[in-house]
């Protein structure tokens, strides 16, 4: 095999050990263990699929059909799916049960030393950025760009930091130049609801003026709705989702359903990065609706 090789394999009983057994004394190799009707692991077969397109050659990709493939099942004693196993010089060295982030599969990766170093930088970025130093925060991500171009990770890292600063124009900006398959991404349409949200809080009265109107008329739903579009835009999920679940408790038709709508939209657009956050949402909603 070629540096440059996608290694993205079906492995069956027949062939396993050349896919996997054999290539594992050469390079990693991650085996999923999937039911082709499982959400789930459609979703981790996509994620794993993208990583060993951009890590051509660096690492196999093995899809086992648990449908298909009772034998293997039952050999390396597979009880859920997706289960991943990691292969590493004929052996497994790490079992993961269940559907994994794009993050996880990275750092898992990592683990076994498949990694680009932009994405390193981006990481220490993360870290100054976090802990108040956006400015240094910043300095690492031109840098990461400039060493990798094509990572475009690195461009939508900047979109958040510019958000997260209050700088929609240069977010907007930015994101507008990403290619439209980073946009339609898990990360870029998160990004995608970031920058409506803040665009609809530009347009209000602003969370001051709102949480005095409300202060003295908690029934004011359209103030409500306002300010949990503020503080959807400042990142305070939690408050933002009391004061809709508190419009949709009283009028569950309020604007033909306006607060039901970004309920949904909000869960969705935290699903791919805190998706305990969203489940829990979920269940509200469902225990409201019941």
């Amino acid at each position: 095999m070629s540096d440059q090789d996608i290694l993205i394999f079906e492995v069956s009983q027949s062939n396993f050990n050349t896919s996997v057994i054999f290539n594992s004394h050469k390079v990693p190799v991650l085996v999923e263990f999937l039911g082709v009707w499982s959400e789930p692991c459609i979703h981790l077969e996509e994620r794993l699929s993208a990583a060993a397109k951009e890590f051509a050659g660096q690492f196999v990709y093995a899809k086992v059909d648990m449908d298909e493939q009772a034998e293997l099942i039952k050999e390396y004693k597979i009880e859920n799916v997706p289960t991943t196993k990691v292969f590493k010089d004929g052996e497994v060295v790490r079992t993961e049960e269940g559907l994994l982030s794009e993050a996880e599969i990275r750092a898992l990766l990592k683990d076994f030393g498949v990694f680009r170093e932009s994405d390193e930088l981006r990481e220490q970025a993360r870290a100054k950025h976090i802990a108040g130093e956006t400015v240094e925060a910043m300095q690492l991500l031109t840098k990461a760009i400039q060493m990798d171009p094509r990572n475009t990770r690195v461009a939508m890292d900047m979109v958040q930091v510019f958000l997260d600063i209050g700088e929609l124009e240069q977010a907007r900006s930015l994101y507008e130049r990403l290619p439209e398959s980073d946009r339609q991404s898990e990360t870029g349409r998160t990004l995608t609801g970031q920058i409506t949200f803040q665009e609809l809080a530009a347009k209000t009265k602003g969370k001051l003026a709102l949480q005095d109107k409300l202060a003295t008329n908690p029934d004011d739903n359209d103030a409500r709705f306002d300010l949990a579009v503020c503080l959807v835009a400042e990142h305070d999920y939690p408050q933002a989702m009391d004061n809709l679940f508190m419009i949709f408790d009283k009028e569950p038709e309020y604007k033909e359903g306006a607060a039901r709508e970004m309920i949904i939209n909000l869960t969705n657009m935290l699903a791919p990065n805190d998706p305990q956050l969203a489940q829990e949402f979920r269940r509200r909603l469902g225990n409201t609706l019941a």
